[in-house]
């Protein structure tokens, strides 16, 4: 086969001076970069963007030892074991512990995600550090001795004919064996692609099984828990989602489970008192700025449609105003917390096992079962959980998420259009002026100025739609019905990569070669058939130019981001908000504690930053190779900037535990692929055949088969700690042997609106002495002891006198605010308040407090909602442990009361085929002794003993009925071994199909 003759650009397109606009308009639409890239072009970008990278480098050098509140907030707010290393006050003396930081370092002090990110960071820099010796050693001197120089000096002149010679974009009808070596360097990328994926598929599950063995990972709750979603409303009880977990796989270790329960409107109510309180800080700092010179006008605002009618008017004033509405919103929410209770409950819940590879074996034999058409999964943390989505059916998520994708389809097709006039428009405001004859006066008189707004408002416009982005897409991936945050951000990476590499780069840089063959075979259609048409209009060649022409853009975009990690590194973004807030605004005293906390990493965003960068050089690896070591360049330098940012400065949100691996490999799986068929129909374009072309296939199916031998080979190692546990014949017999009284599983995965602090008001102290006149809100004593979670009755603290109550503190000290010093205003002071530490510090694990590690002393709140026995409606702190330091009468009396009440008994009715068919965990032991040897009757193997007032609540009543063994047989201590239960006469016989309604007074007077 021989090549198409290459062709020079349309004539009619070189004097674009003496068109019409709209023919000036079709021009540029076809060829969009002409005359915008020059030799001079790149020289300048390169020297700009590595010297402006330097500059800022040097500037963060210089204040990073006056500013560690933004440059190092890890090395003060962290606890010791999670501290990153010292740093000196020396100029580079950053530099040396950044370098001496090794993977095991990266893991203990920033955890398993960032250590991952950073891996991914260092093997797209290896990687594209060997494919540059492949693209300068071999690409580039093929292209140049393959390239047809008599033509590429006859149409381009000066430099820029070198880099034409670079490219395959005109090659030499006598030297098209040149092609040959693109073949074997698309086998070569391939390669060497699916070497790096393997070898660090292999390192990152060696990182997880580490994971696995952690202390962090093996004291947590949720590293042995199961969550369990669409339970049928059959098993939507504790007892229910025990046999659902039996039905898969039989355990040595029966869990404790927990049913999720029906929170109402909590979750809306306290997200409106939230901005309620936002709302009113902002005004009180506004109208406090200067607390000795009040305005004379108090602040007004315009009320909620909602509550418009009572507040007489749209104009309303706004202390009052949100001073009336926490109040109601906070006396809504006490009484909404007091009337939840287990009757109402939702299909979702949890079990947590004893050993963590009891829960780890369900889980695996749960991939291929759904009893009941339920899922069971390992659960995530209690943080990372989307409360609002769990209890969403199967086909309800599945009709939200076809719904999503469909929405986010329409976005990305909608986004072609501006994103075609950007490209064309905005980045050369003269094509603007070309096509516009009112506004080119005005840009050749003040040419200066528009050149500004152009190297302004290009990139300011993309920047500003790339962080739109991200919040669109999580939103959308909310409403879908993701049941985490990990997994949201996992599918928020996902789609943003889809839409940057449709629109930033097939459309991007395709679009002007669709549009001039279309409009060329239109064009010939008029003197020749369509057939001929379409065959005379030369569409591989038209796109291996249109490729070729568009690399040049890629060349220079790729170096200018450089200044973007640069810039990450300064926080430029931050200092400038921070401080133009702090100048021309009125902050309130709690935006200033959280600008003093460490940012949260986004993944999302740069995963997609950086597997989009790794595609366009993949894909233009052999168009224009010099994107190959450009790349590779900034990888490079970000590695180390990214490094010394997750060290010392940004912290992970929501710890996934390096799960965001998968979607990374497989995205790299998908780029190597794009670039092989594109590489396919340059080649195609070049060489005027298909015989070299075929050549291609077997990369692609090399690169599908090292996906799916990853997948079959590491998936299982990184996700489940172990697929399969021996069963304990000891521990089958005897099921309420151990009782773990510290895992709280009921409490730990109990929905965070049930005991949730409010936020209080926080003012400055400056303007304490005006508040009385300016404020009237609600006193501690209003609310104090109905919706606090602790198994003491205690008053809170005085804020004016440590160690005092703050009963009898002065009236103006009870209301409904915080008075925040100026040197208070620090996160140091505030890291573990839950409204800080939900946004702002992680899981807790950072500063040392862990949100689901294992304690018997925990501070997890506790909610009234848990199994029988579990603490009070104000526990906020676990029981103590049996044989602590409670006297024995204390022990007689807890026994007394249980054994007259029967509390810990179920609230539901016993199975009519008695108690042997009853689930092992909630029988009773009749053996079993208690630390002073009182019986322990009806303590299950999940009941926890304590002495609160709701065991006391109905004392004396008739307990609750019996049901007595058929025909009189007296139940052993034998028959309370799990395999009677599980495999005894025809399985579950006698269990009842639903709970029956317990809301009869006659019920809790033990009549059936």
């Amino acid at each position: 086969m021989t090549s198409q003759t290459p062709t020079a650009p349309d004539p009619s397109c070189l004097n674009r001076d003496k068109l019409s606009g709209g023919d000036q308009l079709l021009c540029l639409i076809q060829d969009p970069y002409s005359g915008t890239f020059h030799a001079d072009a790149f020289w300048a970008s390169l020297g700009t963007s590595i010297g402006i990278m330097i500059l800022i480098t040097l500037a963060f050098s210089a204040m990073r030892p006056r500013n560690t509140i933004v440059y190092a907030p890890k090395v003060k707010y962290a606890d010791e074991k999670h501290a990153p290393p010292k740093i000196g006050k020396g100029f580079f003396e950053w530099i040396g512990p950044v370098f001496q930081a090794k993977e095991p370092l990266l893991v203990e002090k920033t955890g398993l995600d960032a250590a991952i990110f950073l891996r991914f960071t260092k093997m797209l820099r290896n990687m594209f550090l060997v494919l540059s010796v492949i693209a300068v050693l071999v690409l580039i001197p093929a292209n140049v001795i393959g390239s047809n120089k008599a033509f590429i000096s006859g149409n381009f002149k000066g430099s820029q004919s070198y880099f034409v010679t670079m490219t395959p974009q005109y090659p030499n009808p006598t030297r098209l064996s040149y092609i040959w070596v693109h073949v074997v360097a698309v086998w070569a990328i391939d390669l060497i692609v699916a070497f790096f994926l393997w070898r660090n598929y292999g390192a990152v599950v060696r990182l997880r099984r580490q994971y696995f063995d952690s202390p962090e990972y093996l004291m947590s709750l949720h590293s042995r828990t199961l969550m369990v979603t669409d339970i049928p409303p059959a098993d939507r009880t504790d007892e229910g989602i025990l046999r659902l977990a039996d039905q898969v796989e039989h355990t040595a270790g029966l869990p404790r489970a927990t049913i999720g329960r029906n929170v109402k409107v909590l979750p809306d109510m306290i997200e409106e008192h939230v901005e309620a309180v936002r709302a009113l800080e902002s005004v009180l700092a506004k109208y406090l700025k200067t607390p000795d010179r009040l305005p004379a006008k108090r602040p007004s605002m315009r009320a909620s449609k909602k509550y418009r009618a009572n507040n007489g008017g749209d104009n309303v004033d706004a202390i009052d105003y949100l001073t009336g509405r926490i109040r109601e919103l906070e006396l809504e929410i006490n009484h909404v917390r007091e009337s939840i209770d287990k009757r109402n409950a939702m299909p979702f819940g949890f079990a947590s096992y004893e050993r963590i590879e009891d829960a780890h074996t369900v889980a695996f034999a749960a991939k291929k079962k759904h009893p009941q058409g339920t899922t069971i999964r390992l659960a995530p943390r209690p943080n990372d959980l989307i409360w609002q989505n769990l209890p969403l059916a199967k086909k309800q998520r599945d009709w939200r998420r076809l719904w999503n994708n469909f929405w986010i389809l329409i976005l990305t097709l909608l986004w072609i259009a501006p994103n075609a006039l950007i490209a064309i428009f905005l980045s050369n405001i003269a094509n603007l002026a070309s096509i516009w004859p009112a506004f080119r006066p005005n840009f050749q008189r003040h040419q200066k100025i528009w050149s500004a707004v152009q190297g302004i408002a290009s990139p300011a416009l993309t920047s500003l739609i790339y962080l739109i982005l991200p919040i669109i897409f999580r939103r959308l991936s909310i409403r879908s019905g993701d049941t985490t945050k990990t997994s949201r951000e996992r599918h928020v990476t996902t789609k943003l990569y889809a839409f940057f590499v449709f629109n930033n780069l097939i459309v991007f840089s395709v679009f002007s070669v669709v549009y001039g063959f279309v409009s060329a075979v239109i064009k010939n259609t008029k003197s020749q058939d369509a057939w001929h048409a379409v065959v005379e209009g030369q569409f591989f060649y038209k796109l291996l130019a249109g490729l070729s022409n568009v690399s040049y853009f890629w060349v220079v975009w790729l170096l200018q981001r450089q200044l973007g990690a640069a810039a990450d590194l300064a926080q430029m973004i931050n200092l400038v908000w921070v401080w133009f807030c702090r100048t021309f605004m009125a902050p309130t005293p709690r935006q200033e504690i959280e600008w003093t906390a460490p940012p949260p990493f986004d993944y999302a965003v740069y995963y997609n930053y950086f597997l989009f960068y790794a595609t366009v050089a993949l894909c233009f690896s052999t168009l224009q190779p010099l994107v190959v070591p450009i790349t590779a360049l900034y990888f490079a330098i970000d590695y180390w900037l990214k490094k010394y940012l997750l060290l010392y400065v940004l912290i992970t949100k929501t710890e996934s535990g390096g799960q965001y691996w998968r979607i990374l490999f497989n995205r790299m799986i998908f780029a190597v692929c794009l670039s092989n068929v594109i590489m396919g129909l340059v080649i195609r374009g070049a060489d005027g055949g298909w015989f070299k072309v075929y050549f291609m296939i077997p990369p692609a199916f090399l690169m599908l088969g090292v996906k799916y031998w990853c997948a079959s080979m590491f998936d299982n190692q990184m996700i489940y700690y172990t697929k399969a546990t021996l069963k304990d014949p000891e521990h089958l017999a005897e099921p309420g042997k151990k009782v773990r009284k510290n895992d709280r599983v009921a409490n730990r995965f109990g929905h965070p609106a049930l005991y949730k602090p409010l936020m209080t008001p926080m003012v400055h102290a400056k303007a304490r002495h005006v508040l009385g006149q300016v404020y009237r809100g609600r006193l501690e004593s209003d609310t104090g002891a109905k919706t606090g979670y602790s198994d003491i009755a205690m008053d809170s603290m005085s804020r004016g006198q440590p160690g005092k109550t703050a009963r009898f503190a002065p009236p103006a000290e009870r209301e409904m605010f915080e008075v925040v010093p100026e040197s208070q205003l620090d996160f140091e002071n505030f890291k573990n308040r839950a409204e800080f530490a939900d946004a702002l510090g992680g899981n807790g694990e950072l500063y040392g407090r862990p949100d689901d590690l294992i304690s018997e002393r925990s501070s997890t709140p506790r909610s009234f909602l848990g199994r029988h026995g579990s603490g009070s409606g104000n526990s906020s702190r676990a029981t103590s442990p049996a044989g602590s330091s409670r006297s024995a009468s204390a022990h007689h009396q807890r026994v007394s009361s249980a054994n007259s009440y029967r509390s810990d008994e179920s609230p539901y009715r016993r199975p009519v085929g008695g108690e042997g068919t009853q689930h092992p965990a909630y029988r009773d032991d009749p053996h079993s002794q208690g630390d002073v040897g009182q019986s322990r009757s009806g303590r299950g193997m999940y009941q926890m003993s304590n002495d609160s007032s709701e065991n006391r609540l109905l004392n004396g009543a008739q307990p609750f009925g019996r049901a007595t063994p058929p025909d009189g047989e007296v139940v052993g201590r034998e028959a309370y071994g799990l395999d009677r239960w599980r495999t005894g006469g025809s399985g579950y016989v006698g269990l009842p199909a639903r709970e029956e309604d317990i809301t009869g007074y006659d019920y809790y007077r033990g009549r059936r």
